[in-house]
């Protein structure tokens, strides 16, 4: 099922996931000799297939297979219940699959509590030592990286104060600072750039950067899609354990966030307008340029004579950036007839902070509620540009109703993320 060997060469694979399967039993507890006995009984007699599941059994993953060359980062996203922590519990063999097998070249470390072995009444100093030895750090490797590592975390004044007067995040930042020192040839990874204020989030995300120039194999797991991006060659995406997706990073970022549920206001009763289409001018592929400027392509249709404010939303992490309507830039709603299908374009420069955006939009009623609200629409990934700071101006114009003849009305509005 496992096989550890030794470090992988370039080009080679240092991690292969060969379509593994792990299977619970709900409820159940072997914590006490009530509940051990009972279990260790169940299992004489007949022996039933791996993949045989009884009454109260479920799978937490199912068929998940990817691999990762020396010198990559794979990321695994998935909203809460995907599966990622048993996958990554498999890889630091904390689990055994049901079935399938997994291999790793050369040392493994792992950054997932990072403050785990701490102990409270210890100081900074002798639980850099402390945990250093439970990752697998010889005492002359943490000698010789001890200055380092105090350096890394930015606590040196306090590195012989006991670390239950440390706030959570200089416990954080200590306890990453050891993990980080490690060296692995392969490197598990689950929602630690969070740790610490921005300054250090940077800092470790520079980290992990070189921990990947050095040919260091990544496997990322996070919530944090920017991060995932930054950093991630590919990515997994996985739903209740399985496979939904797996490919370039901004691919399956953007299946991401439309497997995702989102909260929809509730919709009229008498639903008369419906939509046809949302395209747009960057295609399948979603990544954009700062700055580069985007047409998006709303079609709809009435069933009957109806007075709507078509709307249009930009949002980066369920906050908006950009929420306005037909009526607010005319100043009027638009009348559609019965049977009639109109076009509405919205142009806008992408003039923001690199990361993922989702553009989503609505038809409004002109007497209130709505007829239909989309929040994903489209995915789009911002690249990098260090000139685009955090407020900026981004120029909209929506354009005339097709087959309607009136004039464009141009909107610059300023964006701040927040």
């Amino acid at each position: 099922m496992f096989e550890r060997l030794p470090r992988a060469a370039d080009g080679e694979a240092a991690v292969v996931v060969d379509h593994i399967w792990k299977k619970f039993r709900r409820g159940e507890r072997t914590d006490s000799l009530r509940d051990l006995i009972p279990s260790l009984l169940g299992g004489f007699g007949k022996k039933r297939p791996a993949g045989e599941l009884r009454t109260g059994d479920f799978w937490a993953l199912q068929d998940v297979a990817f691999s990762a060359r020396r010198g990559e980062a794979v990321g695994i996203v998935g909203h809460n219940g995907a599966g990622k922590s048993t996958l990554l519990k498999i890889l630091t063999r904390l689990l055994r699959p049901t079935a399938g097998t997994y291999l790793t070249r050369g040392r493994v470390g792992a950054l997932i509590e990072v403050t785990a072995g701490f102990h409270q009444d210890l100081t900074g100093r002798e639980n850099v030592y402390l945990n250093g030895a439970i990752l697998g750090m010889r005492k002359a490797e943490i000698d010789r990286r001890f200055d380092q590592i105090v350096e890394f975390s930015g606590i040196g004044q306090f590195i012989d104060t006991p670390v239950k007067r440390y706030s959570s995040g200089m416990n954080a930042r200590l306890g990453f600072s050891v993990a980080a020192h490690l060296e692995p040839d392969v490197l598990i990874v689950d929602e630690v750039l969070s740790v610490g204020d921005y300054t250090f989030q940077g800092k470790c995300i520079e980290w992990m950067r070189e921990t990947l120039r050095n040919g260091t194999t990544v496997i990322f797991v996070s919530h944090n899609m920017d991060a995932v991006l930054s950093l991630c060659d590919s990515a997994v995406l996985l739903k209740q354990g399985r496979m939904l997706a797996s490919g370039p990073t901004s691919e399956v970022v953007a299946e991401y966030y439309r497997s995702g549920g989102e909260f929809s206001p509730p919709l009229r009763p008498d639903r008369a307008a419906r939509t046809v289409s949302f395209t747009s001018g960057t295609g399948m592929r979603g990544v954009v340029e700062a700055g580069e400027r985007v047409t998006f392509a709303h079609t709809f249709t009435a069933d009957r004579d109806v007075s709507l404010s078509p709307g249009f939303h930009v949002r980066r992490d369920g906050r908006f950036v950009l929420d306005t309507t037909y009526g607010r830039v005319r100043a009027e709603s638009l009348s559609v007839a019965a049977g009639e299908t109109v076009t509405l374009t919205w142009t806008m420069s992408f003039n923001f902070p690199a990361g993922v955006y989702e553009v989503g939009y609505h038809l409004e009623d002109e007497s209130g509620g709505y007829h239909e609200y989309e929040s994903h629409g489209f995915v789009v990934t911002v690249a990098d540009d260090q000139r685009v700071r955090a407020d900026c101006y981004v120029g909209l114009e929506l354009g005339a109703p097709v087959p309607a003849t009136r004039h464009g009305v141009a909107l610059v509005a300023e964006l701040s993320r927040g």
